[in-house]
Parts: C-alpha cells; structure tokens; sequence
C-alpha cells in the first residue's frame, strides 16, 4: 500500500494494490477506483484537507513508518 498527499491539487491518493484501474465509483469527495476482478485499486480524496483538516497535517508531519496519536482536548 502506497499513501500519497498532492498539496497543490489537495488530494490524497491511496494505492491498494498496483494493478490496472477498470472502473471507479464517487461518492461526493471519493473516488474508489476497481480492477476488472471488482477488487479496490485505489481511493482517492478530493480535497482532503477540507475533510480531515489538521489531522492530515499532523500526519503529514510524522516521519515514515510511525503510528500517528492526535488527541484533542
């Protein structure tokens, strides 16, 4: 699995599996991608910050391969 943020176009792409995209589905901000086996290739998040606001910042902060805690008080 791959997780990908495009600050510019505000979007976070996550790659399930590297396989070719058949056909996708959206759902408001969401788009989930498919093979031809119906299987989930990839989601991606239209305007993400805008859906998890700081949470994503804080993630994006955390170096690779750490669990992430956000508490908010």
């Amino acid at each position: 699995m791959r997780i990908k943020y495009d600050r510019e176009g505000d979007i976070l792409d996550i790659l399930i599996r590297d396989k070719q995209i058949h056909h996708a589905e959206e759902y408001d901000q969401v788009i989930i991608n498919y093979d031809e086996e119906n299987k989930i290739v990839e989601i991606e998040i239209l305007d993400a910050s805008k859906m998890f606001g700081d949470i994503l910042m804080e993630v994006l902060k955390v170096p690779e391969r750490r669990v992430v805690e956000i508490a908010r008080t």
